[in-house]
């Protein structure tokens, strides 16, 4: 087992950032902590870092009690937000510092240096300086400075945060061929589910520093635990049960509100059984699919997702009549929030 979060707990104050937390983490996985903000996620990281201490319970690395080790002992690689390079140092030297630390000979120093710029691609570029650097080539050479001293544990505090959303998309492709390449078991935060999604093995749901679930991105997206999950993850319309879309087709629920995505709504130009009328609010284009909002006779609106050929076979128009029904729908208990 790669990382095991053994009932810990961690209070600030009179603030509980996270609270009785199990968590265990095979060797070799890349999995995200997921939440919005305050939900606990990097204090977690933090406490599995050693940069903070649990109030109470345990933290297992590779099988070893880590509880009260120093953040140096645990042999970790932490790749913070601003990447935190030494400016005045070329991008060589910044990789090469902590084996610097270590005495590690000459030699063996630059080998490893030249064999982590070539795995980040940032070959013939080691005698720059940070500053003639793009943000994405940054984020790389503070990866590159983790990995250095063959870490038993790389651990990423939102590590593209800072950087344009395109950038961002291109470092997440490249992280997850990275990993698969080096196979270190790798823990990053990030409150972003696109990425989540799109990076991690496995993703663990936090709120409010407590676990709402763990599982693969499909578990998550296809199985989600609780409301505040499905709301999380993922478009999603939030209805009173009462509504006349869930009545006729017979969905009858104990809780007050039910949950429906947007690519779960079925759009017909003509009413055919369990469909109720709606009319085309609004229609907006976003290159790959079609997102139309409805507004149903009842006054809830809705939004639907629609392939473009489906959007072309209907050939919608604002204030268009339209019916609708919930290809599926799920309910949970109250008491989530985001």
């Amino acid at each position: 087992m790669g990382i095991v979060v053994e009932d810990v707990s961690k209070q600030f104050g009179s603030f509980q950032a996270v609270s009785h937390i199990n968590l265990k983490i095979e060797s070799g996985s890349l999995v995200a902590l997921l939440g919005p903000s305050g939900s606990g996620k990097s204090t977690l990281l933090r406490l599995i870092s050693g940069l903070e201490a649990p109030d109470s319970g345990r933290i297992w690395l590779t099988g070893e009690d880590a509880t009260y080790q120093s953040v140096q002992d645990r042999n970790i690689g932490f790749v913070f937000q601003h990447y935190a390079l030494f400016k005045h140092l070329t991008v060589r030297k910044n990789i090469a510092f902590a084996l610097e630390l270590r005495k590690t000979p000459a030699k063996k120093i630059k080998a490893r240096v030249d064999e982590l710029l070539e795995l980040v691609q940032l070959q013939g570029l080691g005698d720059r300086y940070p500053s003639q650097l793009s943000g994405g080539q940054r984020q790389r050479v503070a990866l590159a400075r983790a990995l250095a001293v063959e870490p038993k544990v790389l651990l990423l505090d939102e590590p593209f945060g800072a950087l344009d959303a395109q950038v961002r998309k291109g470092l997440r492709a490249w992280l997850r061929r990275l990993h698969d390449e080096v196979h270190v078991t790798t823990v990053f935060v990030t409150h972003d589910q696109e990425e989540a999604m799109e990076v991690a093995d496995e993703i663990v749901i936090m709120n409010k520093g407590k676990i709402e679930q763990i599982g693969t991105p499909a578990q998550i997206y296809d199985h989600p635990a609780s409301a505040f999950v499905m709301s999380f993850i993922g478009p999603v319309n939030v209805l009173p049960s009462s509504s006349n879309i869930f009545q006729a087709n017979g969905f009858d629920s104990p809780h007050p509100e039910v949950f429906l995505r947007p690519q779960d709504i079925l759009i017909e130009t003509k009413s055919t059984e369990a469909t109720v009328p709606a009319r085309v609010s609004r229609i907006i284009h976003l290159g790959w699919e079609i997102q139309a909002e409805l507004t149903l006779d009842d006054g809830q609106v809705v939004t639907a997702h629609l392939s473009r050929e489906r959007f072309d076979e209907l050939s919608l128009q604002p204030n268009q009549r339209v019916f609708v029904k919930p290809k599926d729908a799920r309910a949970f208990p109250l008491h989530y929030s985001i």
